[in-house]
């Protein structure tokens, strides 16, 4: 049955925290997934990246970004400094913090202005007049290596509100500063992976 199209409305039972970790392939997947399922309700959705800003091996533009583009109530944003940390890179330290940072400062942006929100949202409106659903891909992972302070991510989960639906992925080490404080909680594990074989990531696939 084709669907009639979208159309701005309310979630009635949105309001959990989600964390998605692991060394498993299928995290950030897993969470445009359900980004995608959410906006086709009519929901407003917004997906805040972090840590993925391109690298030698990997285009700047991913295909998730063209897909996200062509849903109306979903949007995206990317806060990662050229090359993943520690890999593929010359960048500094120091410049992948303050672009995390700068990642975070947006999430609590967003996070505040959803206080606000009772009702539908216009499916073309700014981030920054809330959302329904916020995306923290990456954020974890970023936590794990210290280019954000996981007190600030705890904080974010406490003080958000009751009905917005926060995901949060990344790292292949348990976020346990959260994971007590979330109401879902997946650890994808890996049991096989190509790349271990040499692989490099694929288009279409891995970005």
């Amino acid at each position: 049955m084709r669907p009639d199209g979208i159309t701005p409305s309310e979630p009635d039972e949105f309001g959990l925290v989600q964390v998605w970790w692991g060394d498993g392939k299928g995290k950030t997947t897993a969470s445009l997934g359900m980004a995608m399922r959410a906006a086709g309700h009519g929901y407003r959705v917004h997906v805040l990246q972090f840590m993925k800003g391109g690298t030698s091996t990997v285009e700047d533009v991913r295909g998730e970004y063209a897909a996200m583009a062509e849903i109306p109530g979903l949007s995206y944003e990317n806060s990662g400094h050229y090359g993943w940390h520690g890999f593929h890179d010359g960048s500094s330290d120091d410049e992948h913090a303050a672009r995390a940072k700068g990642g975070l400062a947006r999430a609590r942006e967003i996070v505040d202005a959803s206080r606000e929100v009772d009702g539908p949202l216009p499916l073309d409106g700014p981030p920054a007049d809330g959302v329904h659903m916020l995306v923290l891909d990456e954020v974890l992972y970023a936590a794990n290596r210290g280019l954000v302070d996981p007190a600030d991510v705890v904080a974010l989960v406490e003080e958000k509100p009751d009905d917005l639906e926060l995901v949060l992925t990344g790292g292949h080490e348990e976020p346990e500063f959260v994971t007590g404080r979330a109401d879902l909680v997946t650890e994808v594990r890996k049991h096989r992976h190509p790349i271990d074989d040499g692989q490099g990531a694929r288009k279409g696939t891995e970005f």
